[in-house]
């Protein structure tokens, strides 16, 4: 039975997967190298689930379960307890490599090694464990409490059984379960990101401003949120990061960030979380 959920990595996404899977009633195991971090996210989940109140989606005896399934873990060996792993830490394949291969030395053999990844190979993370049979990919869209989708990626040693727990771990948490193949991006990243990559090379060519470019997708797609602006909420960096693996990853430039992208990350406007990206925002 699956009650003890760790998860590594405690920034936006982290911190999501740790809350929808805390308002679900699992005991959470919130992991991250840095305690800021730890301490950021549970004030941003506070935040999140004081919304839920106001909304009237979620009772005030609920917001408090919630919080009281959260539990922070400074090391890696705290996470000895659980029953489910999942990472959300930076979108690096050395850095998921390394994590993988410490906590499969710490957890139990029959527990499932979950990646939120939204673009590097299940199998090359798979590969770093001696569980590839275990190892997963489950990506979350972002925000992940309000987002139903979870892509759930198969490597190519991924078992049946490891998919199907995964799946119904999904369902348990109100989510809609996807199967892609193992490839890079994946299915949402693989059509996400060339728009957005299309979208700022308009910008950057003077086809139209970012309000102009955005409000077209909006109400001429019926897409909820621009490209641009919907950048900035992933991070530019991370788009960055995802297109790079996938450029390499299918050996075609046509995925490779535009210019102004990558001048953007290295500006260190990175979106919301910067303050500023192609927009600005009030941290």
């Amino acid at each position: 039975m699956i009650h003890t959920i760790a998860v590594a990595g405690a920034g936006t996404m982290g911190g999501g997967i740790a809350q929808t899977f805390a308002q679900a009633g699992h005991d959470v195991l919130l992991y991250d190298e840095s305690a800021a971090a730890i301490d950021r996210a549970r004030r941003a989940i506070e935040k999140s689930l004081a919304k839920f109140v106001e909304k009237g989606e979620i009772s005030d005896d609920e917001r408090d379960a919630a919080l009281a399934c959260l539990r922070p873990a400074a090391t890696v060996g705290q996470l000895v307890t659980a029953d489910f792993f999942i990472e959300a830490i930076v979108e690096s394949e050395n850095a998921k490599r390394g994590l993988l291969k410490s906590v499969d030395t710490l957890l139990r053999p029959t527990v499932i090694l979950a990646s939120n990844t939204s673009s590097i190979a299940i199998s090359t993370l798979a590969a770093a464990t001696g569980r590839p049979d275990r190892v997963v990919g489950m990506h979350f869209m972002n925000p992940v409490p309000l987002m139903p989708l979870v892509e759930i990626v198969r490597g190519a040693a991924t078992s049946d059984e490891t998919v199907a727990t995964t799946v119904m771990l999904c369902q348990a948490l109100g989510k809609t379960p996807v199967e892609s193949a193992d490839r890079p991006g994946f299915i949402a990243n693989r059509v996400l990101m060339p728009m957005i990559n299309e979208a700022v090379h308009a910008l950057a060519e003077g086809v139209a401003p970012a309000e102009s470019i955005d409000t077209v997708m909006k109400l001429g797609m019926r897409h909820p949120m621009g490209p641009l602006a919907l950048a900035d909420l992933i991070g530019l960096d991370v788009c960055v990061a995802i297109m790079d693996v996938m450029a390499a990853g299918l050996g075609d430039r046509k995925y490779a960030p535009a210019a102004l992208l990558r001048e953007k990350v290295a500006a260190g406007e990175l979106g919301r979380k910067s303050g500023k990206g192609f927009y600005e925002y009030q941290n």
